[in-house]
C-alpha cells in the first residue's frame, strides 16, 4: 500500500476520532515538500553545480529552479544574480512518493539515527529535515557521487498547529523520538 492510500484508509479516520474533526476534510495533510541546496562551495566549479543538478533530478524526479542573490555580499564573496542554491517544489504523487522513500528507505540509512526530532517544527505546522550527505537517498549510485552535498527536506502541512502537523506526521509513519 503507496503512502496516499495509506493516507486516505487509515490516517484520516484516524486523526479525525484524535484531533476529534468532524470533516475529513478539515483533517491535516501534507500540501507539498520543499527541497533545498545550498551551492555556496561551488561558486568557483561550475562542474560541481551540475553534478549537484542531476543528483537532485535523481532524488527528487523533477528539475531544480537556481535561486539568485538577491544583492552582492563581499563577505562571502556572492555577486548580484549569482546562484546561491536550488530549489525543487513537490505536489501530488511525487510529494507522496518522496515521502515514502524518505520515511522508509533514506531517514533508516542516515548514520546514528535516533529518530527525528519533534522540536524541528517552525510553529507554523512545517517541519525542517536537513541531511549532511545526499548519499542516504538510494538514487544517489556510487558511481555517480562526485561531490558530497547536504540538503533540506521542508515539508508544509495545512495546518497551522504544530500539535496537529505532529500527529499527521507520526500517523503517516514519521520515526520520532520516544516513537
Amino acid at each position: 500500500m503507496n503512502l496516499k492510500t495509506a493516507y486516505k484508509e487509515k490516517t484520516i479516520p484516524a486523526l479525525r476520532k484524535e484531533l476529534s474533526v468532524d470533516n475529513d476534510l478539515a483533517v491535516p495533510r501534507i500540501e507539498k515538500v520543499v527541497v533545498n541546496v545550498g551551492v555556496g562551495k561551488t561558486l568557483k566549479d561550475p562542474k560541481f553545480l551540475e553534478a549537484i543538478i542531476e543528483d537532485l533530478k535523481r532524488i527528487t524526479g523533477q528539475s531544480p529552479v537556481k535561486t539568485l542573490a538577491k544583492k552582492s555580499v563581499a563577505g562571502f564573496k556572492i555577486r548580484q544574480n549569482q546562484v546561491v542554491g536550488l530549489m525543487v517544489t513537490l505536489r501530488g504523487k511525487r510529494m507522496y512518493d518522496f515521502v515514502e522513500k524518505l520515511i522508509k528507505v533514506a531517514l533508516p540509512r542516515v548514520r546514528d539515527f535516533k529518530g527525528l526530532s519533534s522540536k524541528s517544527f517552525d510553529g507554523k505546522g512545517n517541519y525542517n529535515i536537513g541531511f549532511r550527505e545526499q548519499i542516504v537517498f538510494p538514487e544517489t549510485l556510487r558511481e555517480h557521487i562526485e561531490h558530497i552535498f547536504g540538503l533540506e527536506a521542508n515539508i508544509q502541512t495545512n495546518t497551522d498547529d504544530d500539535r496537529q502537523a505532529l500527529a499527521l506526521l507520526k500517523s503517516l509513519g514519521f520515526p520520532f523520538h520516544g516513537n
